[in-house]
């Protein structure tokens, strides 16, 4: 992490977010109830270590495994020419300074981390247009939505 970003980020309260993309028959059941669907991820967000197994096979079933270093690449590729964008090992980073906005996003095989100053990360929409399951959660102010939902004013 880059020494201005640290700086950043201590004096900007910032939001954390998490992105799971869905296994399609759990988006569907869970489509006009996205409630349900947040208190179940929050419980395995929240587990006890002794019941970690119950919680991962329970995540398994809903979550749809991504390909990590496809998607890695795939942003990079769609991104690297931005000016706000840059990337740092398995870190993407834009640097808006016109929305005054700081957002890392980094990706696993299960989830997506979104750390930003705002309630709306640039990420959003960029992501949204590579999948329609992704289902967005923020356990610490618990938000949550489905990501194809947002609605943003240009």
């Amino acid at each position: 992490m880059t020494l201005v970003f640290v700086i950043l980020v201590m004096v900007m309260k910032m939001r954390v977010y998490y992105v799971f993309p869905m296994k399609e028959e759990f988006a569907q059941l869970y489509q006009n109830s996205p409630r349900t669907l947040y208190n179940i991820l929050r419980q395995i967000y929240y587990m006890h270590k002794e019941d970690v197994h119950y919680g991962f096979n329970l995540f398994q079933q809903i979550i749809e495994r991504m390909e990590k270093n496809k998607l890695d690449q795939q942003l990079f590729l769609r991104l690297h020419q931005e000016m706000d964008y840059s990337k740092r090992g398995n870190f993407h980073y834009i640097n808006n300074l016109y929305r005054d906005e700081v957002s890392t996003l980094e990706i696993k095989n299960t989830h997506m981390k979104i750390e930003t100053n705002h309630d709306f990360s640039s990420f959003f929409r960029i992501l949204d247009t590579d999948r329609t399951n992704y289902f967005v959660c923020d356990f610490v102010e618990q938000d949550y939505f489905w990501l194809k939902e947002i609605k943003t004013l240009v």
